[in-house]
């Protein structure tokens, strides 16, 4: 179970997380989006309008729905999403009186893995672009953690404070949590900048880092408007091509952490 979460905005995301998704249930290995951004783009970039979101991440959180009650399918064969509204919002207050309100998403899947409905082989969480109780609960129920890290001059000011995030959620309530990967967006060869930033990352977090790279793409940013990833949207473009390629990378070191 994956949380693709960075604590700056812009970054790609929930671009990531759609079509890591996408080509992850391409090559036949269901999968399961839960998201849990109050904004919702995930659930709108899938093609899942407002009207049809009748359970949601929210009710989930509160209590009120199952995980299984919750999931849509999407128009990609393999690929299901728990949706989310802009009620999420106010689940901040809301989950301040109830009890494990850390725990909440960690303990909707538990129960969620005993259904009939558990058919899913990856779990992807697309997060606020902040540090949130929302956050707190996706990194508290995940495995490991998927970056997007966008090739611009703060990138690793941005990834020393989620790197800080991500060890206080270990240190106190989920000691298994590690970063599963880094992966480097909107890459531009043409621009010299991002060829340092993308130096300056590998030299800091190494293996980290995901070789895939994903360049700034004009197809993989006019997808969402029409509700669609990216490869399905355009599937020869170079953005499709290397979120095929970030989605093998991901399954390697899900097979090597299983083995582990």
């Amino acid at each position: 179970m994956l949380v693709v979460a960075n604590q700056k905005g812009g970054v790609g995301k929930t671009t990531t997380a759609i079509n890591l998704g996408t080509a992850l249930a391409a090559v036949g290995a269901p999968t399961l989006l839960i998201d849990i951004d109050p904004q919702g783009n995930a659930s709108t970039g899938l093609g899942i309008a407002n009207t049809e979101r009748k359970r949601t991440t929210y009710d989930v959180l509160m209590g009120e729905a199952s995980i299984a009650d919750a999931i849509s399918p999407t128009r990609i064969p393999g690929l299901s999403i728990v949706p989310a509204t802009v009620d999420l919002s106010g689940a901040e207050l809301e989950l301040i009186e109830i009890p494990r309100r850390n725990f909440r998403l960690k303990d909707a899947l538990a129960e969620f893995a005993q259904s009939p409905a558990q058919r899913f082989s990856h779990v992807l969480i697309d997060c606020p672009p902040s540090l949130t109780l929302l956050t707190v609960n996706a990194m508290v129920a995940a495995d490991g953690v998927v970056v997007p890290l966008q090739c611009e001059f703060f990138a690793l000011e941005g990834l020393s404070q989620l790197l800080r995030t991500i060890e206080r959620v270990r240190a106190n309530l989920n000691p298994a949590l590690e970063i599963q990967g880094i992966v480097l967006t909107m890459f531009d060869r043409r621009n010299k900048l991002s060829d340092q930033v993308a130096a300056d990352v590998r030299a800091h977090m190494g293996e980290k880092v995901y070789k895939t790279m994903i360049p700034r793409n004009v197809r993989v940013s006019e997808a969402p408007s029409h509700g669609l990833p990216a490869l399905v949207y355009d599937l020869h473009c170079p953005g499709s091509q290397a979120y095929i390629k970030l989605a093998g990378e991901v399954i390697q070191r899900e097979k090597l952490r299983a083995a582990a």
